[in-house]
């Protein structure tokens, strides 16, 4: 096996990737973000169209790249299922692509695949090498296991929501949906304007189960709520404009923003914010933005753009 220390070197030149202005109407290669099992799940096909979403699906937590072949290695297509499997039952830790360069040969190009199979684990869009040979199930467990193990070690926890892809409902998705008496407690204590309780009751339920994105996002404007209940917004965007690079002053301003429903305004000032600054102010401007995405929901056109643009920042 050879495997090497997890890193963060320079991103890959994917300027030789040109997705199609039109996808292709089917075939083997005709994946999507949504991946291809039924049901949600945590691994997806990559194809020319999804690569570059998913690509950007790093940003919020580890994304695991698997490059196979089933003409030239049938043994690598199984591992790439492993891997899909190992994803599963990390329940979200990271998202794994699965690349058959049998049917998208442009991205073993842009990424100079030297071999099949290869993984590449890719953090915040920059990818660095993992694997580069076929591994039995166990062995492959063993080897993400110490790559989780280090990723938890520098605070690395985030999770990926699971990807949908279910049958449609059988009465066609008509009826009225149903409150889930879980969120009960914390949508009350919004209601009330209690934002301090309602974050303490989503990260309750975010305690009980990681995965749950519907309480992710709800913790998330709970707490731009808290951050700027009792704010003065004359005296907040006066100190911003004053301190362009002081973090804390544009972190609120961008809260205020989103409050407002001017969401790309938000999203800008921090993508700015980071472009400008280093360091810590820029892990901090970061984060702040990636919690704002969530708060939008991470399905919102918006927010997509909002990665891209944080993704050309950083990069």
């Amino acid at each position: 096996m050879t495997q090497q220390p997890f890193s963060r070197p320079g991103a890959i030149d994917l300027s030789a990737l040109k997705r199609p202005a039109t996808p292709p109407a089917g075939g083997p290669g005709a994946g999507s973000a949504a991946g291809t099992a039924t049901g949600a799940s945590y691994w997806l096909e990559v194809d020319e169209q999804s690569f570059q979403a998913t690509l950007e699906a790093s940003m919020v937590a580890p994304v695991l790249l698997v490059f196979y072949s089933p003409s030239r290695l049938p043994e690598s297509e199984q591992m790439a299922r492993d891997l899909a499997t190992v994803a599963e039952e990390y329940e979200g830790r990271f998202l794994a692509g699965l690349v058959d360069i049998d049917v998208s040969p442009a991205i073993a190009q842009a990424v100079q695949l030297p071999s099949v199979p290869y993984v590449f684990a890719v953090l915040d869009g920059r990818p660095a090498p993992l694997i580069q040979d076929v591994l039995k199930l166990d062995d492959l467990r063993a080897a993400l296991n110490q790559v989780m193990q280090q990723l938890t070690a520098q605070g690395m926890t985030a999770r990926h929501q699971p990807r949908p892809g279910g049958p449609a409902p059988a009465d066609g998705g008509d009826a009225e949906p149903v409150s889930d008496p879980r969120y009960a407690p914390a949508e009350d204590a919004l209601a009330a304007n209690d934002f301090d309780r309602a974050v303490s009751e989503y990260e309750k339920l975010i305690a009980a189960n990681p995965a749950d994105g519907e309480a992710a996002a709800g913790l998330a404007m709970a707490r731009v709520l808290q951050r700027t209940a009792g704010i003065d917004e004359t005296a907040a965007r006066a100190a911003a404009e004053a301190a362009p690079d002081e973090v804390g002053a544009q972190t609120l301003v961008a809260d205020l923003d989103l409050l407002v429903g001017d969401v790309d305004a938000a999203f800008a000032r921090l993508v700015e914010l980071v472009r400008r600054t280093t360091g810590d102010d820029r892990n901090a401007a970061r984060e702040h933005l990636v919690g704002l995405f969530a708060a939008v929901g991470n399905d919102d056109p918006r927010v997509l753009k909002g990665r891209q643009a944080l993704a050309n920042a950083l990069f």
